[in-house]
């Protein structure tokens, strides 16, 4: 008997890295699974294959976070496949650092559409059925980088993410009554495969500075997130969990 046996999870971006792990640890705890990726057909069916797998039900769904017609798609398949989502987390992210005073109008709506935009329509989609069932929980991704301020060119990434936590905490207090819980995940440094290293000028992000002495695992992230979502995690709602070595106590 899984924690999770029976209840269906969709994790967006989870075609690698932080999103995979997750995918993969709510299936091993008997959680039948919705995979998310922007475009990446073959990655998503592959984290598809390793669910399933695990011995549950699992389903690949291209949608673009940014656009709201995708998402509303993604949304009504999964409802379609399964009859209910229990488990929704927010992963999907983009991260173009950039000056501030070079940021365009253009860059702003893109970072705000799949951070900010995206996770609202879904979590919208989704929270309905979620009221009637009386179960649900969500879950959406920071980082701490938007509570430290450090780092150059990423005011715009910050300001969504913040967003989301006055989000989280809205819906918190909102759907308490109906037996749906809301937090945040803020990782810190975390050691995963980047396909843009332009976004760190170069130097991709590593141990300096975290007391613990070394870089996050994404089963560590993923180890969070499954608390969170079972009933180990039953007392918490509208937080803001640090996963980050020690790097701050925000």
């Amino acid at each position: 008997m899984g924690k999770l046996d029976g209840k269906v999870a969709l994790v967006t971006g989870s075609g690698r890295n932080i999103g995979r792990a997750t995918i993969l640890k709510l299936a091993a705890e008997g959680a039948h699974v919705v995979v998310n990726a922007r475009s990446n057909q073959a990655e998503a069916d592959a984290v598809v294959r390793e669910a399933q797998a695990l011995g549950v039900k699992a389903l690949a769904v291209i949608a673009d976070m940014a656009k709201k017609d995708q998402v509303e798609a993604m949304a009504a398949k999964a409802l379609s496949e399964f009859g209910r989502v229990d488990i929704l987390i927010n992963n999907a992210a983009i991260r173009p650092h950039k000056p501030f005073i070079e940021v365009t109008d253009e860059d702003w709506e893109l970072v705000r559409g799949v951070v900010l935009d995206g996770a609202l329509y879904l979590t919208r989609a989704l929270i309905q059925p979620m009221v009637r069932n009386r179960y649900g929980r969500v879950l959406f991704f920071v980082g701490d980088g938007a509570f430290s301020g450090r780092g150059s060119g990423r005011a715009h990434i910050s300001a969504v993410k913040m967003a989301l936590i006055g989000l989280a905490r809205g819906l918190a207090s909102e759907f308490a009554p109906h037996n749906i819980r809301v937090n945040v995940v803020s990782p810190g440094s975390i050691d995963t495969r980047r396909d843009n290293p332009e976004w760190y000028g170069g130097h991709a992000p590593d141990a300096s500075g975290i007391p613990l002495g070394r870089q996050g695992h994404v089963d560590e992230i993923a180890a969070t997130c499954l608390f969170l979502v079972t009933e180990d995690g039953g007392f918490i709602t509208g937080q803001t969990i640090h996963v980050n070595g020690g790097t701050g106590f925000y």
